[in-house]
């Protein structure tokens, strides 16, 4: 007896779709694992045992999701929502897995706007609109529960053992692959980007079902400092900018003019806790540390802002990006993605906006420290040409389009080193803002960036690439201090920390001892992180770890 029902047999030739069509990047990975150049016959056989345990597991997968009446609109979404996933895998090499979907969920309209292109509609048009209205329009009508049922019960034992057997035919380099190339698994489509959605529901839910009564963090903070200047502190988040993209950092290109001329340091080996927004904006304001951090477990526990909020700092947020990821929920939060707030709107809200209005709102806290962070849009991409106004294209010709691979390198470079330039002339504002208060206050600036960037370097564009695997271009991010005279950490004694190993973990730390607090939390960063005289008495002479 044919073990196939018209279903099943629809199914297939769907299955034959998705591997042929939505599975690029896939191929293209098991190519660059195993390539066909040498040894010939051995890659040959590991790669076409991997690939055929891949487009197994897609008609087995398919079989068991597609049922019935609605098996045509589960499989219409999954041919629409594939067709966008081979499309931003297969043009910008990233890979949807929990974080991007994450991301996904958290991206605004005018982010969408920047991912949308021709190219884009083009192939959701032909890939995913046309095979959708194919699957809705000839989606055949089921043979009998009984009859679909004994049908995909066969067909399933028989994939199995096909499957079985791709594994035996080349055993130990499938165990070799499972262990050191899990993120491959990712790249197929539809079951890749399915079982990351399934995970990101599932984190979801556990968070939600939990206790929202915040755990402590530092409970033991105290202030232990006494001066007659408040602390004027602003910390700058920055937004997918390259450490090696800063002139202070030794780029060849004059990407810092601005802060060239100011007293800054430059720390130049600091890297990230993530490789998105949303991993690491929670994660460097956390006391977990990148290496205990999960989103869920952080926002169990409150941040340095909570823990500053509560010892008496005036904290601020502004925001030019998306949101502050939840970071900002228990502190003053001000929107300036629009022109309500924002007064430095051309095609987008400029962040040297966010300056706009912070002399009434310090003259409206005298007597308090005050600490205001400023989240920047910065070189958020792909659309780099964006991220600044036309009288700062200094390098051209510039990449006008978000479609980076239709673009030459250097198109792309000079566009996103625009955007360096942007962010340099912001934080020179900020610093000449603070110089203001330099009598009365305190001052301070710190510039951090969230993540850094892909600009196509082994075919890979923009961020959030699995941090296992991630290319140091999107985790080893600029960091930028200044102070001011009554600060008590003068750039003299900070520069010899320039060249020393730092990470987001550090910042928790870092914006607890700027405001003269005291807590076991820090005590390993109290000594060579920044030394407070009020902490240990009097400074010691001590060289950079």
């Amino acid at each position: 007896m044919n073990i196939f029902t018209r279903q099943t047999r629809f199914l297939a030739i769907a299955s034959l779709f998705f591997i042929l069509a939505a599975n690029l990047s896939l191929w293209a990975k098991l190519l660059e694992i195993y390539p066909l150049d040498k040894p010939f016959s051995i890659n040959l056989l590991h790669f076409s045992s991997i690939a055929l345990f891949f487009a197994l597991s897609t008609v087995l997968f398919l079989l068991w999701v597609c049922h019935g009446r609605m098996g045509k609109w589960v499989l219409t979404t999954l041919l629409l929502v594939s067709s966008l996933a081979a499309y931003y895998m297969d043009h910008y090499g990233v890979v949807i897995d929990v974080v991007m979907i994450n991301n996904i969920f958290e991206t605004d309209v005018k982010e969408i706007a920047g991912l949308v292109n021709a190219s884009m509609v083009l192939r959701f048009l032909v890939l995913g609109l046309i095979p959708a209205a194919i699957a809705i329009s000839y989606w055949p009508a089921s043979e009998g529960r009984k009859r679909e049922l004994v049908s995909r019960v066969k067909l399933s034992l028989w994939l199995l053992l096909a499957l079985i057997l791709s594994i035996v035919i080349a055993l130990s380099n499938f165990t070799g692959f499972v262990k050191e190339h899990k993120i491959t698994r990712l790249y197929a489509n539809p079951t890749g980007w399915s079982y990351s959605t399934l995970s990101y529901v599932s984190q979801y839910a556990r968070a939600a079902s939990l206790k929202t009564v915040l755990h402590e963090s530092a409970a033991d903070t105290q202030e232990v400092g006494v001066h007659p200047e408040n602390e004027l502190v602003i910390l700058v988040v920055g937004e997918t900018a390259r450490a090696d993209r800063f002139s202070l950092n030794g780029y060849d290109r004059p990407t810092n003019p601005e802060l060239a001329k100011r007293d800054v340091i430059s720390f130049k080996h600091v890297s990230s806790c993530g490789t998105s927004t949303g991993e690491s904006v929670p994660c460097m304001f956390s006391s977990l540390g990148r290496e205990h951090y999960t989103r869920q477990k952080a926002s169990q526990y409150k941040n340095a802002l909570d823990v500053l909020s509560e010892e008496g700092v005036q904290v601020l947020w502004r925001d030019n990006n998306s949101d502050s990821k939840g970071v900002a929920t228990r502190v003053e939060y001000q929107d300036f993605k629009s022109p309500t707030f924002n007064p430095e709107c051309d095609t987008e809200c400029r962040d040297i906006g966010m300056l706009s209005g912070l002399d009434k709102y310090i003259e409206g806290h005298k007597g308090k420290d005050i600490l205001i962070v400023l989240h920047q849009m910065g070189n958020h991409g792909p659309e780099y040409y964006r991220r600044y106004p036309q009288a700062f294209e200094y390098f051209k010709p510039v990449c006008m389009t978000g479609e980076l691979r239709s673009c030459s390198q250097q198109e792309i470079n000079n566009g996103y080193d625009n955007a360096v330039r942007y962010t340099d002339y912001f934080l020179a504002n900020v610093i000449d803002f603070l110089k203001k208060y330099d009598n009365t206050h305190a001052t301070a600036m710190f510039y951090v960036s969230d993540h850094g960037e892909s600009l196509g370097e082994k075919g890979v564009y923009l961020h959030a690439a699995p941090y296992a695997t991630a290319p140091i271009e999107q985790t080893h991010v600029p960091a930028v201090f200044w102070a001011g005279k009554h600060f008590d950490y003068p750039v003299s004694m900070i520069k010899a920390y320039e060249d020393a190993p730092l990470s987001h973990d550090d910042l928790f730390c870092a914006l607890l001892i700027a405001f003269e607090m005291k807590t076991k939390t820090c005590a390993a960063k109290d000594d060579w992180l920044f030394k407070n005289p009020d902490v240990s008495g009097t400074f010691r002479e001590k060289s950079a770890p």
